[in-house]
C-alpha cells in the first residue's frame, strides 16, 4: 500500500507497535535511537532503502524512531505478506552470516544482539582473480569481511616504484577499516587473487554505530601493519 509523508513527519515511533515495513520510492528520513535517556541519530534512509523489519521478525516494540525530512513516498508491506514471503528469507541470511561472523575473531567480543544488527546491515559483492576491491589513495567508505577467496594488499612505496605485496588475506580476515577510523584515503590496494572473491561489507554508517565496541581492538591491530 502507498504511503505518503511530510516532511517532519514521524513514520514509526520507537518503543510502539509494528505492523509493516517501509520501502521508500523517493524522499529522506532519518532515524533516531534513544538509549539511557539521550536521543541520537543513528542512520539516513533514502530512495531504494527499507526500514521496520526487526518488529515484524521478532513481535518486539519498535527499535527506533524514522523522521522524515522531506516529502516521502513510501510502500507499506503489512506482517501477514511479510511472513509469507520475506521472513524466512531474511532469517536464513541472518543465520548464514551470524554463524559466519562468529568466527571471526575480532568479533568474538560482540553480544549476540549486536552481531544480529551487523548481520542485518551486511550486503555482498563477487570480484574476480586480479579485480581491484580497494583502490590506494581514493577516498572510501566501506569496511569488508573476507566470505571466500583469497585477496592481498599492495602499495607504491616511492614514486614511479611498482606496487609491492604487503599482506596476504584469506577467509575470515578484513580490511578498509583504516580509512573509515582515521578519515584519511585508502592506504593500499586490495586485490582479489583467487578466481572467485566474496565479500561481506558494512557501509561507513553502520561501521561507526555497529563497530563502535570494539575500535580500540582494530586501532590496535591496524598498527601492526
Amino acid at each position: 500500500e502507498e504511503k505518503k509523508f511530510k516532511a517532519k513527519d514521524h513514520v514509526i515511533n520507537q518503543g510502539e507497535n509494528g505492523d509493516c515495513l517501509y520501502l521508500i520510492e523517493e524522499g529522506n528520513l532519518e532515524c533516531f535511537v534513544k538509549r539511557e535517556g539521550k536521543v541520537q541519530k543513528v542512520k539516513d534512509y533514502s530512495s531504494g532503502d527499507s526500514f521496520g523489519e526487526l518488529a515484524l521478525l521478532y513481535n518486539c516494540p519498535r527499535a527506533a524512531t524514522v523522521i522524515a525530512t522531506t516529502d516521502v513516498v513510501a510502500w507499506c508491506l503489512d506482517r501477514e505478506t511479510f511472513n509469507n514471503i520475506v521472513k524466512d528469507a531474511a532469517q536464513k541470511k541472518r543465520e548464514k552470516y551470524e554463524k559466519f561472523l562468529k568466527g571471526v575473531d575480532i568479533l568474538s567480543t560482540i553480544e549476540p544482539y549486536e552481531l544480529m544488527q551487523i548481520s542485518d546491515a551486511l550486503r555482498t559483492a563477487t570480484y574476480h582473480k586480479d579485480d581491484y576491491i580497494i583502490k590506494e589513495d581514493e577516498m572510501g567508505d566501506v569496511f569488508y569481511f573476507l566470505e571466500e577467496g583469497e585477496c592481498v594488499a599492495t602499495k607504491t612505496l616511492g614514486p614511479g616504484q611498482p606496487e609491492k605485496e604487503i599482506k596476504q588475506y584469506k577467509t575470515g580476515d578484513y580490511f578498509g577499516e583504516r580509512a573509515l577510523i582515521k578519515g584519511e584515503p585508502r592506504y593500499a590496494n586490495i586485490i582479489a587473487k583467487s578466481e572467485n572473491v566474496r565479500v561481506i561489507s558494512l557501509d561507513r554508517d553502520s561501521f561507526k554505530r555497529l563497530l563502535g565496541p570494539i575500535e580500540d581492538m582494530l586501532k590496535r591491530n591496524m598498527e601492526k601493519y
